[in-house]
């Protein structure tokens, strides 16, 4: 286990995930999100990935031994105060994960559980779902998106807020686990977000959710990427779950608000990772305040 970041000091955050080359998404928004929040990111790759802002055309996924010591390249040199877990794609490569948290025990681990492509498609078979479900119970917090928290629990998608945060709570009794309900993918203008807990054993469950209205933007490429990278960094310099989910939720919305000043691509670009500190140092584009779409 990693010790904790001296006072001032940035916090150490590891993304292990796939890439996006036009930087919207995977590592690449993980990396900024990391850095626009306080911290000092690493990255292991888990997936090369051919995709813009128009849609995935290939994946190449780099051997899972190589994998391995990307993972133990950095956790034999660097202490490392916290881990985000992105696109994983196969049963080995979560396999091999989930044995290297093991040996090294860091004290954060936020799971962002790729599982759903917005087309809608399942984007593992069912022995990397059964995988990624038990390493739901190794993380700190899981921050699913609607489509993604109903596999996790086995349940159709939700379709109204009280479903979705009655499997919040399932999952979170379940696995042990923090779980960060996302409501984006719901229909109409507010879309709210709750942390649920449950205090072991079986206890009641605690939720605190955080209430937000929808952005008017098709540029929200890479949102589950960045927030969950963003709770990751938060949680280590904060101290506390509530506050971090409170602060990276204020971030995203900002950086969506100023996306469409990008102009990224021609398809569903990128969110403005640093809109907040160009705009407060007179740096960069604006751009109009144009929230929270699907994450």
């Amino acid at each position: 286990m990693s010790a904790v970041p001296a006072p001032g000091a940035a916090p150490r955050v590891l993304s292990i995930a796939g890439t996006d080359p036009t930087g919207g998404a995977g590592i690449q928004a993980d990396l900024k999100s990391i850095a626009a929040n306080g911290g000092y990111g690493m990255a292991v790759v888990t997936a090369l990935v051919a995709q813009n802002t128009r849609g995935v055309r290939s994946v190449h996924l780099p051997p899972v031994a190589f994998l391995t010591e990307q993972l133990d390249a950095v956790s034999d040199d660097v202490e490392i105060d916290a881990v985000k877990i992105g696109m994983l794609g196969t049963s080995e490569v979560i396999a091999a994960v989930t044995a290297w948290l093991d040996r090294v025990r860091p004290p954060v681990v936020v799971l962002d559980p790729v599982m759903v492509a917005t087309s809608g498609d399942r984007l593992l078979d069912a022995e990397a779902e059964r995988a990624l479900r038990e390493l739901t119970a190794r993380a700190s917090l899981v921050t699913p998106n609607l489509p993604e928290l109903a596999i996790l629990v086995g349940e159709p998608r939700a379709e109204t807020w009280a479903e979705a945060l009655a499997q919040g709570e399932r999952l979170a009794r379940s696995r042990g686990v923090r779980v960060l309900v996302k409501g984006g993918h719901l229909p109409g203008r507010d879309c709210p977000d709750a942390l649920v807990e449950v205090a072991p054993p079986g206890g009641a469950a605690r939720i605190a959710q955080f209430p937000g209205s929808r952005i008017d933007t098709v540029h929200t490429h890479g949102t589950g990427c960045s927030l969950s990278a963003a709770l990751a960094t938060l949680r280590v310099s904060r101290g506390d779950w509530t506050v971090a989910v409170a602060e990276a939720k204020a971030w995203l919305t900002e950086s969506i608000r100023h996306a469409d000043a990008l102009r990224v691509g021609q398809g569903n670009g990128p969110i403005s990772h640093f809109a907040g500190l160009w705009q407060r140092a007179g740096l960069g584009p604006a751009g109009p305040e144009t929230t929270n779409a699907p994450a």
